[in-house]
């Protein structure tokens, strides 16, 4: 889970500013901090996704100092695609070099490392196996608040199935 660290700043105005020590690019603001950090999610994106267009590296978060820490937690298929990414970066493959063995055109690809954009995951899932790799998923559950018997319930359910 891709979790970025943000600072938190009262401005003369009265607004909340957002800043990312790990991504000095990104900045946001919001009237109060729960607006702030919603739109920082966004302010995230915005930056990593330019970081990817410019052919940039990108960072690795820093650790939260407490899991109560403000942060902005990116969207699962961000993740995915930003491990795409750096595994593309890390093989040294180029953009036209995955279409080609994928069979696809080389815009597919560009969709596939957008941040903005939906892809699916079976085309995902496609692009990782070209590196001998595979995607999957885990379920976390978020908080403790469901009963013990229900999370046994649920468990018993998911090993059924």
């Amino acid at each position: 889970m891709l979790r970025y660290p943000v600072v938190l700043e009262r401005d003369d105005n009265g607004t909340v500013l957002v800043s990312f020590p790990d991504i000095p690019e990104a900045h946001t603001f919001g009237i109060n901090k729960e607006e702030a950090l919603s739109r920082a999610v966004d302010a995230a994106l915005t930056a990593l996704d330019a970081r990817i267009a410019d052919r940039e590296s990108i960072p690795t978060p820093s650790a939260l100092k407490a899991d109560s820490a403000p942060h902005a937690r990116l969207p699962a298929l961000a993740e995915a695609k930003i491990t795409l990414y750096r595994t593309m970066r890390a093989a040294r493959m180029k953009k036209t070099q995955l279409a080609r063995k994928l069979n696809v055109h080389l815009a597919q690809v560009d969709r596939l490392i957008n941040l903005r954009h939906q892809s699916r995951l079976d085309q995902l899932e496609a692009a990782f196996r070209v590196f001998d790799c595979d995607l999957t998923l885990c379920i976390v559950q978020r908080s403790s608040r469901v009963a013990p018997t229900t999370r046994r319930k649920l468990a018993r359910k998911a090993r059924t199935r």
